[in-house]
């Protein structure tokens, strides 16, 4: 929520408040309560503030109101109450504080102090967007283009973003850029986007800085520039963007746009595999493996493609399979093996369906079925693995099914090819 004490006050006006606010005075209670607040001629003292403001809160004076409401929400000065909190800002915003009406949105929004209601969350953002505040302009333009509150508007979104990225804000500059890159609410614009996302990331951005450091390294948008891509890759890696760490990573290790460097790999790929980036765990796991960039451990690396293949990365899931099928790095346990090579065979991966058929076929971690050997060769050679479609053409499959079985499991691959594609 905004934060409190909208007022500005020097101590040689503090005499004067002072008057004004013993006489009755609302702008002068209200001051004298952003003095005590800030402690400016006076020590701070948040029961004096609290005090002053509902004085001339009570004589609805806005600001004081919002004030008291900011000091119910934060317990200062008066003990903690949400609800009175919003009753607050409530009288505020009905007189226009934009303040009170981002932030009665805000309570709305969260449901605190008052039931959850997206709608009336988004009746008074807008109050208050429309006289310019940032922070509601740019809930206006999240609303919108989520959905919630309003009906999906993608246009309407990029309008308040607009507004708001035309005031300097890095958010909804990096926000416009992803408006332009995806098409959603303009017309596809990859130098528009370019172009905002740079306004973002000059200020500090650490989405933009990483989105730039893309639009540089794939040329899109902007003339392919690596060591450019490299440099806005490492402010955003700086600031902990996982993906941005996982790509200076990449850099690292291919070389490009940098000197390479295993170890350097190895270093920002394991600062984003901590942050949960799956394909920076499977990477880390794999240098493990292999003993690049890092000595070589076979538990550590299985540690690490455990962590990514449970979270649903295939190429993590399919050497998990292998590791329990080989007892490397882990006890062997064929079960396990073919458990992890289904999950990986699922979601399209060739080699993983390659050696789920070899484990049918040999019966290693499951009951012997020629069928099934059959059905996942069969789909790994339609994904283009040769490995399985040698094994479809140097076994004599009349000897094992017959030709109706063969015709059933070829149309029982299709369907899990489609199922695949369809995921």
């Amino acid at each position: 929520m905004s934060n409190s004490n909208s007022g500005t006050i020097n101590i040689g006006e503090l005499r004067l408040y002072r008057e004004l606010a013993e006489r009755g005075d609302a702008m002068g209670q209200f001051n004298l309560g952003v003095a005590y607040s800030r402690g400016i001629g006076v020590d701070v003292d948040l029961d004096e503030a609290a005090r002053w403001w509902r004085k001339a809160a009570e004589q609805r004076y806005a600001a004081a109101q919002y004030d008291l409401g900011v000091a119910y929400a934060n317990g200062e000065g008066v003990a903690k109450d949400k609800h009175e909190a919003v009753r607050w800002y409530r009288l505020a915003a009905e007189q226009g504080n934009a303040k009170a009406q981002y932030n009665l949105g805000v309570a709305y929004w969260d449901g605190v102090g008052v039931d959850e209601d997206k709608r009336e969350s988004v009746r008074w953002w807008r109050k208050a967007a429309e006289q310019g505040f940032a922070q509601a302009q740019h809930n206006m333009g999240v609303a919108y283009d989520n959905g919630e509150g309003v009906d999906v508007d993608k246009r309407e979104a990029v309008r308040w973003w607009h507004l708001l990225a035309e005031q300097g804000n890095a958010k909804a500059q990096h926000n416009l850029g992803l408006a332009y890159w995806d098409s959603e609410g303009v017309d596809e614009d990859k130098h528009e986007a370019v172009r905002w996302h740079r306004l973002a990331a000059e200020q500090g951005y650490a989405d933009a800085q990483y989105n730039l450091g893309l639009a540089y390294w794939h040329g899109e948008g902007i003339d392919e520039y690596k060591r450019e891509a490299v440099r806005w890759f490492r402010m955003a890696a700086e600031q902990e963007i996982a993906e941005a760490q996982y790509n200076l990573g990449l850099a690292y290790w291919d070389g490009a746009g940098v000197d390479e460097d295993k170890r350097e790999a190895v270093r920002w790929w394991r600062m984003a595999a901590e942050q949960g980036d799956a394909t920076a765990q499977y990477n880390l796991g794999s240098a493990y493996w292999d003993s690049e960039g890092i000595d070589e451990d076979k538990c550590e690396a299985v540690r690490w493609w455990r962590t990514a293949a449970e979270q649903g990365n295939a190429k993590a899931q399919y050497n998990l399979g292998n590791a329990y099928r080989s007892g490397e790095g882990v006890a062997m346990d064929k079960r396990e093996a073919v458990r992890w090579y289904r999950m990986a065979a699922e979601q399209g991966l060739a080699e993983a369906q390659n050696n789920l058929g070899a484990l049918y076929w040999t019966g290693e971690g499951v009951i012997t079925d020629e069928r099934e050997a059959y059905i996942w060769w069969y789909t790994a050679k339609a994904n283009g693995n040769e490995t399985a479609a040698d094994n479809l053409r140097n076994k004599n499959w009349n000897d094992y099914l017959s030709k109706s079985e063969i015709r059933s499991a070829q149309k029982e691959a299709a369907r899990r090819l489609e199922a695949i594609e369809n995921r």
